[in-house]
């Protein structure tokens, strides 16, 4: 008798891992979003997180919990309980560039998290004022018979863009001086009013101010042309260059330790999300590329091979955050 208790009581320990993780979720998730609300990557999290809640059928909660370019809401996930109830959706600064820049990490955005999935991404364009040549070549050919005359504007040292505007420099083998702004906004601004004569942006956010002829977008750094601005050739059309691709993508990320069958599961709900043709065309109008057939083992091979390829960049520019 007491040999057939043991054995229930071991078979009751054994399963009751299970029985919570099948369980999943009980309860609300967060998620956190690592910047101020009403940006961009809120907009995504936030619809993202309607669709999550009503596949799962727990309230997914948004937090916004800004600080350090990213680093202060992702190093919170980081060092989150790992039982899939605190998620972050980071973005190419928090999980591609951070560790690159950074003198004194918060966390290592490969080894402190499961990634989930990488959902879409925001193509980088390569935009001018209306005064530049009209083609991508014929620019280069400008910068190069006139060095230094032409400035890019970016959001500010150390951003995505910024470091995209570098390596855009490499492919180009041109010399652009560089000016940080604190924010895209202001750079567009000054773009307008011809103060520089060309900035690196996002297609969503610079789509507006072409379409109303303002600006010239004279190439988008995705491996195909966008479906948004199917007359906007690639980085690697305009040059006759290969593998210039660039965008602000963005991950869903669990702490490191969290469960594979949670991590399985908010998987399959993110696919049934980014499957849907409704909320696809949604972010197309933001100008973001949706993600449809990511894994947790296509996301982290994603991430380190990003961080491979801008390791070089980040050196050459000399460029640190504290």
């Amino acid at each position: 008798m007491k040999k057939m208790i043991a054995a229930a009581l071991c078979f009751a320990a054994m399963a009751a891992p299970s029985l919570a993780q099948d369980a999943y979720p009980s309860r609300a998730i967060r998620l956190v979003v690592p910047f101020p609300a009403g940006g961009p990557t809120d907009v995504f999290a936030r619809q993202y997180a309607t669709r999550m809640s009503a596949i799962l059928g727990q309230q997914m909660v948004v937090e916004n919990k800004a600080g350090a370019a990213g680093a202060i809401g992702s190093a919170d996930i980081a060092r989150a309980t790992p039982d899939g109830y605190a998620l972050l959706f980071g973005t190419a600064s928090t999980h591609g560039l951070y560790n690159l820049l950074a003198k004194k990490p918060q966390y290592d955005s490969l080894k402190d998290f499961a990634p989930i999935g990488i959902v879409g991404s925001a193509p980088a364009v390569i935009a001018v004022n209306p005064v530049q040549p009209a083609d991508l070549k014929a620019l280069v050919a400008a910068v190069k018979a006139n060095p230094g005359k032409l400035q890019y504007g970016s959001p500010g040292t150390g951003t995505f863009l910024h470091l995209t505007g570098e390596m855009f420099k490499v492919a180009a083998k041109a010399d652009i001086p560089h000016i940080p702004y604190k924010g895209s906004a202001p750079a567009m601004n000054d773009l307008l009013g011809n103060q520089i004569g060309m900035v690196i942006d996002t297609l969503g956010t610079s789509l507006g101010q072409f379409r109303a002829g303002k600006i010239r977008i004279l190439a988008v750094a995705t491996a195909n042309r966008s479906k948004l601005a199917p007359d906007i050739p690639t980085v690697n059309e305009a040059l006759g260059i290969q593998g210039f691709e660039a965008g602000l993508w963005n991950v869903v990320a669990a702490p490191a330790a969290t469960p594979a069958p949670v991590i399985a599961k908010l998987h399959e709900a993110t696919l049934r999300v980014m499957a849907d043709a409704g909320f696809q065309e949604q972010l197309l109008k933001m100008g973001i590329e949706p993600i449809m057939d990511s894994t947790p083992a296509k996301a982290r091979a994603f991430i380190a091979a990003e961080q491979a390829r801008f390791k070089s960049v980040v050196s050459a520019a000399g460029v640190t955050i504290d």
